[in-house]
């Protein structure tokens, strides 16, 4: 993966983590134009496979557009919106990343049920970090 790319990257998954903590939302400012620029420089630097970039990316958003769907607010667009750009950066690598992200996810949402009870299930966290995470740790690995 190119250097840029992958700083660039982390800058927009601390941005939009950021974002997500303090007000509950992954901007369209940050994400949208990361997902665009990351599918364009991922298809000139490997033209040969820019379908595989594309098809990762819409297929990684697509299957969370279900989950948000099938969910009815559980997850959110904005969380679509990351997931394919996540996959425009990792390409195959996004599933694991994916994996990761959710993991983490759950393990909070699990320890929220713990500390509040069945009162929790009506209780909301930011996902984003999460998914940002295993995004970042895919970068690193």
């Amino acid at each position: 993966m190119d250097v840029a790319l992958a700083v660039g990257t982390a800058l927009v998954l601390v941005l939009v983590s950021a974002e997500d903590l303090r007000r509950r939302i992954i901007p369209n400012r940050i994400v949208v134009p990361a997902w665009v620029l990351a599918l364009t420089v991922n298809t000139v630097l490997h033209p040969d496979h820019a379908a595989e970039w594309f098809g990762w990316s819409f297929g990684a958003a697509f299957c969370f557009l279900l989950f948000a769907r099938i969910t009815r607010g559980g997850l959110g667009m904005g969380d679509v919106k990351l997931v394919g750009f996540l996959g425009a950066v990792l390409g195959a690598h996004v599933v694991p990343a994916l994996i990761i992200g959710t993991s983490l996810g759950a393990i909070a949402a699990g320890l929220i049920l713990l500390r509040h009870g069945s009162d929790a299930r009506t209780r909301t966290f930011a996902y984003g970090p999460f998914l940002a995470a295993g995004g970042l740790a895919m970068l690193v690995l």
